[in-house]
């Protein structure tokens, strides 16, 4: 009876989940795929309907993603994004930062512990920082429910500006960097191999599917997070290095991947979310304006130092999470590569090290 009833809330997720992604699409607004189904699961949530999204079609949607943006680093774009190492490593610094100020303020704004505040405003995975979080002492609860919020916060809010900016006035790309603006190589003969060495596009799928699956299997044995965005990214991306003729991800699987992210983020709303510490979840609301207000001046400020497009270092700078911001700039059609590479880094670096930073504010 309970996989019976797990099966029904899952299919009802779905269907609103599909209903509110055609919508999306009709009012022709950005990522209609993953704001669509966020939105209409998150609403059916909290009025008390019973929606669930399996972990298998979380992962499946995070294999999909991780996939197609390991196909953009191609040789060339491996260039350009090492050409912005310096600033990657200034944006994670940044983001250390941001989430220590923003801490500080939820702590002041809605009087809870220190390790609460702190890994609530943590810019790193919603479930790793929970974890760790209820390690340290904090409320996992308020933990999850304020990493909840700042990924609604920025997906609902940064690709509306940046999609009205890029109509109204945003700068073009420059050309040196076009060239980490193009979709992932489609076909071998993208890739600069000759039609002769062209494999069967079934066998070259399989390969690609064989190897970024081992990759993410591999890295959730180990129990890295997000390892089915990243293993599948990383198998991906050596492929497209190693210029191996792999194929690529179907659009219907980009969809279908984007629409199972949004679900798994709407569904973790529960039915009492307003009502439980209203005074904590109005805080967190203010600082997570107050971060992504910080986070798009130090972008601004990155991009007119750095030479980077105004939107790359908005996107790349942002409190949001690695899938939402890079598929963003695929939609944008600005350097997924170079904001995807910004994003890894800050979660790897932050996963590490909020544990151990955390312990040594306590000491100081």
């Amino acid at each position: 009876m309970g996989l019976l009833t797990r099966h029904r809330c899952f299919l009802q997720a779905l269907a609103a989940g599909l209903l509110a992604a055609f919508f999306c699409r009709w009012l022709d607004t950005p990522l209609p795929w993953l704001i669509g189904p966020l939105f209409a699961s998150a609403a059916l949530r909290i009025a008390g309907v019973d929606l669930r999204c399996p972990v298998a079609a979380r992962a499946a949607g995070q294999w999909a993603i991780g996939t197609v943006l390991g196909l953009y680093f191609t040789p060339a774009v491996l260039a350009v994004v090492a050409a912005r190492a310096g600033y990657i490593a200034g944006a994670v610094t940044f983001a250390l930062a941001l989430g220590c100020l923003c801490a500080w303020l939820l702590k002041r704004l809605a009087d809870v512990s220190a390790a609460t505040a702190f890994f609530s405003m943590a810019l790193g995975g919603a479930s790793e920082m929970a974890v760790q979080g209820e390690r340290h002492g904090a409320v996992a609860q308020h933990v999850a429910a304020a990493q909840g919020v700042r990924l609604m916060f920025v997906v609902s809010f940064l690709p509306f500006v940046l999609r009205y900016w890029s109509g109204h006035g945003m700068p073009p790309l420059a050309a040196a960097t076009a060239v980490a603006t193009q979709p992932p190589p489609g076909s071998v003969a993208a890739l600069g191999i000759g039609a002769s060495a062209t494999a069967e596009p079934l066998l070259a799928f399989g390969l690609l599917a064989c190897v970024t699956c081992a990759a993410g299997w591999l890295l959730y044995k180990r129990g890295v997070p997000n390892a089915w965005v990243l293993g599948p990214l990383f198998g991906a991306g050596l492929l497209a290095a190693a210029q191996v003729p792999a194929g690529s991800v179907p659009e219907w699987m980009v969809r279908t991947g984007q629409l199972c992210i949004g679900l798994s983020l709407g569904t973790r709303f529960t039915p009492g979310f307003l009502h439980a510490a209203p005074r904590f979840m109005a805080a967190v609301a203010a600082c997570t304006a107050a971060a992504l207000g910080l986070a798009a001046l130090f972008g601004l400020l990155l991009a007119k130092l750095g030479g980077l497009h105004p939107a790359t270092a908005l996107l790349a700078t942002s409190p949001g999470g690695i899938a939402e911001m890079a598929l963003t700039a695929r939609a944008l059609h600005v350097e997924v590569p170079v904001v995807t590479a910004f994003h890894v880094c800050r979660m790897v670096v932050l996963v590490l090290a909020v544990g151990p930073a955390y312990r040594r504010l306590v000491r100081m």
